[in-house]
């Protein structure tokens, strides 16, 4: 279940055009969407490289 919530926020168009570039959306719900689920997976790719750099977690001598 997604729950969607209307707010009003001031958002710098500029930025928010090239955001949409970068991410191929058309419309700025889907341009704010996009970003917000891109820093989702920006962090989750980060905690999963941390994860598998700890020291001792792969042995590539054996």
């Amino acid at each position: 279940m997604v729950i969607v919530t209307k707010t009003s926020i001031d958002i710098d168009r500029e930025i928010a055009s090239l955001a949409a570039e970068t991410l191929g959306t058309t419309t700025l719900r889907e341009t704010v969407n996009a970003s917000l689920l891109e820093i989702v997976r920006a962090r989750r790719r980060l905690e999963a490289l941390e994860f598998f750099s700890e020291d001792g977690r792969f042995d590539f001598d054996e």
